[in-house]
């Protein structure tokens, strides 16, 4: 039976989260597909794992956007069309709610998505870069700015191993473009989700402490040295974990 944690309860939660804030802003995303596994483990109602998600990512995304654009990982050309489409699309898949009963297989299946994704892109070889007309780069953002807000997590999952399979950027741009696009997109999304009346947890201010402490320290390194197949197979093994779980629940 799902339940929100709050209090001393939510320490060892805040211990994932702060694991998973390190290793998903090493790559430039926020965590939501983290911290929504981390949250399915515990329990935690659906109506309180996706404006949660949104929150910390947030915060994550907004580290790590800074951290990959001070050191030149960052494409304009790339990221307004991407985002001018996707930012209206987050808050209308945020005003959206699916039921208890769809919205567990739903992310279920995105963080099985996101956890072959994470194997397939670990190899990360060299590779001639293509340019995406404007019409493909405004469709994609719309659809994964939709898929985003109605999720709860900010698009980072999709537009990542999307950008590196496509090779519209170099793997450090793609790192800053998404931490950018995850950034819009979540803040769009929690906006769309609270006007439906959505609640905060109490705990918030610890996850968000301990995300915020995993997100500098992962955002620092992954801006300097990326490219550590370890850490997304790790993440792949957690995401299939907590997919399952929420599949079969």
């Amino acid at each position: 039976m799902a339940f929100a944690i709050d209090g001393a309860e939510g320490l060892p939660l805040a211990a994932l989260i702060l694991v998973a804030a390190l290793l998903y802003s090493s790559v430039g995303h926020g965590g939501a597909s983290g911290y929504l596994a981390a949250m399915a483990l515990f329990g935690v109602a659906p109506a309180v794992m996706k404006p949660t998600a949104l929150a910390l990512n947030v915060l994550v995304s907004l580290i790590a956007m800074v951290r990959f654009y001070r050191v030149g990982a960052f494409s304009w050309r790339l990221f307004l069309p991407l985002i001018a489409a996707s930012v209206p699309m987050a808050y209308l898949g945020g005003v959206l709610t699916l039921p208890a009963h769809l919205y567990r297989p739903v992310v279920g299946v995105v963080l099985l998505y996101a956890a072959w994704r994470f194997f397939v892109t670990a190899r990360n070889a060299a590779y001639e870069l293509a340019q995406p007309s404007l019409p493909v780069l405004v469709a994609t953002g719309a659809a994964l700015g939709f898929l985003s807000g109605l999720t709860g997590v900010g698009g980072g999952i999709f537009l990542s191993p999307l950008l590196l399979f496509l090779r519209w950027a170099p793997l450090k741009t793609i790192s800053g473009i998404s931490a950018a696009f995850i950034f819009a997109n979540s803040i769009a999304g929690l906006a769309g989700v609270l006007t439906k009346g959505a609640t905060l947890p109490p705990a918030l201010p610890l996850w968000g402490a301990a995300a915020v402490i995993g997100g500098l320290v992962g955002a620092e390194y992954g801006s300097r040295r990326l490219g550590n197949s370890m850490i997304q197979k790790l993440l792949a093994a957690v995401l299939v974990i907590a997919g399952l779980k929420m599949v079969a629940t």
